[in-house]
Formats: structure tokens, sequence, C-alpha cells
């Protein structure tokens, strides 16, 4: 079974994130980065499909040179291969991230196509939703999202989305896109071999044109901060004050 988890570098999750003066763009200087979480977990989830199938995983990104470093933590955690599309230092919006990405996995594909290709269900900084969407519509194939359990049934994909009532099953002929929520598995610790392996791997890159698509980025905007304070009750008769205003007594 080949599989193939489309991966983000993104901000790390509960960072305080700068804007440039200009608005359009997130200062990096002091940001540390990770895997986007739906799609660790969708890495987590091909290396066990791996595990219990027989196969190889293979991720690929579209981002900046340092994005390597998230292709090397997926190989120490089981991946096979990876690949990096070189993003530049312009805006990618998501239509030019899908063509980039459709570009390379169909050059990987002249080695055999993948029976099943993860995505994240929205990358934790953008949220676009739609990128793997538009990949799947690109190599003509069937594809769900927000799924939350994937199983191996012959040459059938059979993919769970959680509900508020229970779980929809979606049963999708291989070749299949999947784009998979956090929480589809726990993503594993990388061992030291596996570090020691990721760090010989040799990243294979695929130059694409990105041309930029129908959208267009004017400028973020940061939300305005929460502010909380904390008052402190020196004896029972305020505490008691407190519960009556809040209709406990």
């Amino acid at each position: 079974m080949r599989i193939l988890v489309c991966v983000k570098r993104v901000p790390a999750p509960g960072a305080k994130i700068s804007l440039t003066e200009d608005g359009r763009a997130i200062e990096t200087a002091h940001l540390s980065f990770t895997t986007s979480p739906h799609e660790e977990c969708a890495v987590e989830a091909a290396i066990q499909l791996k595990e219990a199938h027989g196969g190889s995983v293979e991720v690929l990104t579209l981002g900046p040179p340092e994005a390597e470093e998230q292709l090397r933590y997926a190989a120490s955690v089981g991946a096979d291969g990876a690949t990096l599309v070189p993003a530049g230092d312009g805006e990618v919006d998501p239509q030019a991230t899908a063509s980039g990405l459709l570009s390379a996995i169909r050059a990987l594909e002249a080695d055999g196509t993948f029976d099943l290709i993860l995505f994240g269900n929205e990358s934790a900084d953008a949220g676009n939703f739609q990128v793997g969407i538009r990949v799947a519509h690109g190599l003509g194939r069937p594809v769900v999202s927000g799924i939350k359990g994937i199983e191996i049934d012959g040459g059938t994909v059979v993919a769970r989305r959680e509900t508020g009532a229970g779980f929809e099953v979606y049963r999708l002929p291989m070749p299949a896109v999947l784009a998979v929520k956090e929480g589809i598995a726990l993503p594993r610790y990388p061992t030291l071999s596996g570090r020691l392996k990721s760090k010989k791997l040799e990243i294979r890159r695929h130059e694409a044109d990105l041309s930029p698509g129908g959208l267009r980025m004017v400028r973020f905007e940061s939300p305005p901060e929460q502010e909380s304070t904390t008052e402190i009750l020196a004896d029972a008769a305020a505490v008691a004050d407190v519960l009556e205003e809040l209709g406990v007594l």
C-alpha cells in the first residue's frame, strides 16, 4: 500500500503571533514552528496503516527551505520518503498551493499511484479547508473531509466522520483522498534511531509553477486581546457575598 501525506509548516500552537508593520505577514523572528496538528495526526494514521497492511508512507510539503525540518520529523517517526516544493518568498494562496502539490504528486506517481493521499482537515494558521479538496478534484479522485477513523477493506477505504449523533461512514474506492481531523490518532514520539535515520534522508525537491489563483490577501488583523482580572477574597463574608451574587446561595 502506497500512502502520501501532505503536511504544512505552521507557527507552534499557543505562540504569541505578531504581524509585520504592513500587516501582510507574520513576524517570524521569534517564532518556533511545527507541523500543523491535523496533519501530524494524519502522519501517524498513515504509519499505522503501513504497519497493519505493509507498503510505504511518503510526506510532501510546499513551503520555505526551513520546512525540511517538518519533513525530517515525519521521517523520524516512520515516513519513508519526503519531497519539498519550494514556495519562495511570495504569497502562495490555496489555489497555487493545490496546483504546486498536484504537480509534485503527478511526478511522484511516475513510480506508481498512491492508494491513499491524506491531508489535514485544515491548516492551523490559515484554516482555508480547501487544499485537499482542490487536489482531489485535480486528480479526479473521491474525497471526504472531517475524518476521524480509517480502515482498509480490500480495494476500498472505509472512512468515518464524527457527528453529533454518532458517525457517518463512507466507503471510497482507492485511490482516494481523505482530509483527517486531529484526534484520529495519537502521534508517537520519534526514537533515537528514527532521528538518526531522518538526518540521513535525502529530501527530494520538485519545482512547480506557483502562479497565484483567484484569492488575494489584503492584510492580517490581530484580534483584541482578552483581559481577565483575579480578585482575592480575604474572608468568608466576602466569599458568601460573591456566591449570593452568582445565585449559588
